[in-house]
């Protein structure tokens, strides 16, 4: 397995980026089985958020010449962010993630964040696995709704007495 780099985005790896972007929306879509997750045209969500947050703060992950993986930081003030955070469909599991996310606290710690959040879909368990080990063990909002449109939902968590939906 040739080495895997972490590096800064450069535009160059713009459709690349955007071809991760709709994986993330794809993988979304899937677990939640809902294609309109993201619209038509998902990867271009990728445009927006590049334009809002900066080139300098997203990293990606490069093997074999190829952008694997992406990873990003959105900073308000002293609070940021971990957004969007996807690894290759194919390159799952091998610990892509668990560097990337390694990379994006060494960022904020040397921005000097002083909180930082991430927002993974509450369907996402070994995400929200891999993030716990990384020490994302505060609960500090959670978003709660009602779905309207018959979705199919399954057993969720339990909190506070209460059962939840995922």
């Amino acid at each position: 397995m040739e080495s895997l780099v972490i590096r800064n985005y450069e535009s160059k790896d713009l459709q690349e980026c955007r071809a991760l972007w709709k994986q993330l929306t794809e993988w979304h879509r899937e677990i939640y089985d809902d294609p309109t997750i993201g619209g038509e045209h998902a990867e271009h969500h990728f445009d927006r958020h590049l334009e809002a947050v900066g080139a300098g703060q997203l990293w990606v992950a490069v093997q074999s010449s190829r952008v694997i993986a992406l990873a990003g930081l959105i900073v308000r003030g002293d609070e940021a962010e971990v957004e969007p955070l996807v690894v290759a469909k194919s390159n799952r599991g091998k610990g892509i993630g668990s560097r990337l996310i390694e990379k994006v606290i060494v960022e904020a710690r040397a921005k000097r964040i002083r909180l930082l959040t991430v927002k993974p879909v509450a369907r996402n368990v070994k995400t929200i696995q891999l993030l716990h080990k990384y020490g994302f063990t505060n609960l500090g909002v959670i978003e709660l709704f009602m779905d309207l449109s018959n979705r199919t939902w399954k057993s969720g968590p339990e909190m506070f007495g209460c059962e939840f939906r995922v």
